[in-house]
């Protein structure tokens, strides 16, 4: 009786101003980011930098700490039941916000709107977390392996319109300035479900239970993730749209920054550079024929052009072998 009274008592409780700092980094990461990336959509630095190589890893890398955290979050609040007032209102926040930053970005980026980003991501995946809140830490991690590992091996076109590849199996990432689906990026969120699991009930946290600083601004970024989240890409957008009519970018050769683009993209895809110029030259001279190429460089395709830039990059695809 003593050993059950003992495993049961509550533990004590407070904010861990930690994770709060955590966060913190996270979204100064992901603000550095959306920087580079708006300096890149402006024109300032070269195309395909915030899309490629070591700033594409770094994105990524934001991402799965976001969701890692945020799995590991949800059994912190909500391990020894759920508080469905608190979840609810969280996940009300959540899916609102994911939902304003679709409208938005529909209306500014019509041809590359977010229908599926972080926010959509942690909202999806928060739902999928409350079934393994009970589970054994073993099982969740299971499933987070199972998670990233199921769209390697299952792919279909059925899943390439947007109301369906938000799940993560189409065999080609749809058109989008923020994509996240739900698989494989559930793995993460269930990682930090499993970690936390692990070493919540062990006491391993209350030594770190202590409100942060007031002075430390980055757990204050933290504590208000959400807002910050909202509040910090049209800002600095801003910025850099102001900075473009003191000092404008240089003017680009249009044909020269899609072929650059395409060529530094199909290469991070492990193709070889020949090959990667055959099918960007091939891409570019039929879009041209088509009369879509200034269309498709302004972002405003419609949904049937889009489609048939999809099939131009088909045929090419076999074309260019």
């Amino acid at each position: 009786m003593h050993t059950d009274a003992a495993t049961n008592e509550p533990r004590r409780k407070g904010r861990i101003g930690g994770l709060d700092t955590l966060r913190g980094i996270a979204l100064l990461a992901m603000a550095s980011y959306h920087f580079t990336w708006n300096l890149e959509y402006f024109g300032y630095i070269e195309p395909g930098t915030a899309t490629t190589g070591l700033w594409k890893l770094y994105a990524r890398g934001i991402a799965t700490s976001f969701l890692f955290l945020a799995g590991f979050s949800l059994f912190l609040a909500h391990g020894r039941g759920i508080n469905w007032p608190s979840f609810g209102k969280r996940f009300a926040m959540v899916a609102g916000s994911a939902l304003l930053i679709t409208i938005a970005t529909y209306v500014a980026f019509p041809d590359s709107f977010i229908f599926f980003g972080i926010l959509h991501n942690i909202a999806a995946a928060s739902l999928v977390g409350l079934l393994f809140l009970r589970a054994p830490a073993a099982v969740t991690l299971l499933a987070a392996a199972a998670a990233f590992i199921l769209p390697q091996y299952v792919q279909s076109e059925l899943f390439n319109v947007k109301w369906l590849a938000w799940i993560g199996f189409s065999t080609f990432p749809p058109r989008s300035n923020d994509y996240v689906p739900l698989l494989p990026w559930l793995a993460p969120f269930l990682g930090g479900i499993a970690v936390s699991q692990f070493v919540t009930p062990r006491g391993w946290l209350d030594r770190f239970r202590e409100p942060s600083s007031p002075r430390n601004i980055v757990a204050s970024a933290g504590r208000h993730s959400l807002a910050f989240y909202l509040i910090h890409q049209p800002v600095l957008i801003g910025i850099v749209y102001v900075l473009s009519l003191i000092a404008p970018p240089p003017p680009v050769d249009q044909v020269e920054l899609y072929k650059s683009s395409c060529e530094k993209s199909c290469v991070e895809q492990a193709n070889g550079l020949e090959l990667c110029q055959r099918f960007c030259g091939c891409t570019l001279e039929k879009i041209q024929a088509e009369s879509l190429f200034d269309i498709m460089m302004e972002g405003k395709l419609s949904p049937d052009q889009q489609t048939k830039v999809s099939e131009v990059a088909q045929q090419c695809t076999v074309e260019a072998q």
